[in-house]
């Protein structure tokens, strides 16, 4: 089958209201999308398994930070627990991982990012597992938008300006990377002065 959207998540997938992966794949088949998911990729390879989508990859982490689902806040690697099935599948800064395992099969595919590691990382920002600044994701990623919040409205736009070859700038709930400030826009520090 060929897909319009792929979706690589950090977490099992279940299709249910409490998985976020869910309801965006849901809003966007109502919508005449065809997608899939890839959950919980182990290597560069397993971005791969869906072949390549006819508009976009779509990456989350899942419901939680990939960081804090891996460690505790003392920074010791969380143990696998039987009795609650948690085991280590979901990679260090996996929307990072993801994102460069796609550059690397999928140079001219665009890439959006959402969920909770995306959004809460989308300025410069402190990392508390390395103890410094970091750039903005869409940096580390090179993706092409990112997504903030919920995303439902913003995925159908972004799919169907993708669709259509228009421009992904301005839509509301998002970032992206642009050389031209928007008018009436409040700037922020960069990296640089954060650092």
């Amino acid at each position: 089958m060929e897909y319009d959207i792929i979706i690589i998540t950090g977490e099992k997938y279940f299709d249910h209201p409490l998985c976020g992966v869910a309801i965006i794949k849901r809003i966007l088949e109502k919508n005449g999308y065809k997608v899939g998911i890839i959950e919980t990729p182990k290597t560069s390879g397993d971005v791969k398994n869906l072949g390549t989508p006819k508009l976009f990859f779509g990456i989350t982490s899942g419901s939680i930070d990939s960081m804090l689902r891996n460690y505790t806040a003392l920074k010791k690697p969380r143990e696998e627990n039987k009795k609650l099935k948690y085991t280590k599948e979901v990679q260090d800064r996996a929307v990072i991982v993801y994102s460069n395992w796609l550059k690397e099969h999928y140079k001219n595919t665009k890439i959006v990012l959402g969920g909770v590691e995306a959004s809460l990382r989308r300025f410069a920002h402190y990392d508390y597992w390395d103890d410094k600044i970091r750039k903005p994701i869409l940096q580390d990623t090179r993706a092409d938008i990112l997504v903030y919040g919920y995303g439902e409205k913003q995925i159908l736009e972004i799919a169907k300006r993708i669709k259509n070859n228009e421009e992904l700038k301005g839509i509301e709930g998002t970032s992206i990377r642009s050389r031209e400030l928007p008018e009436g826009f409040l700037q922020l520090p960069s990296y640089e002065e954060v650092i």
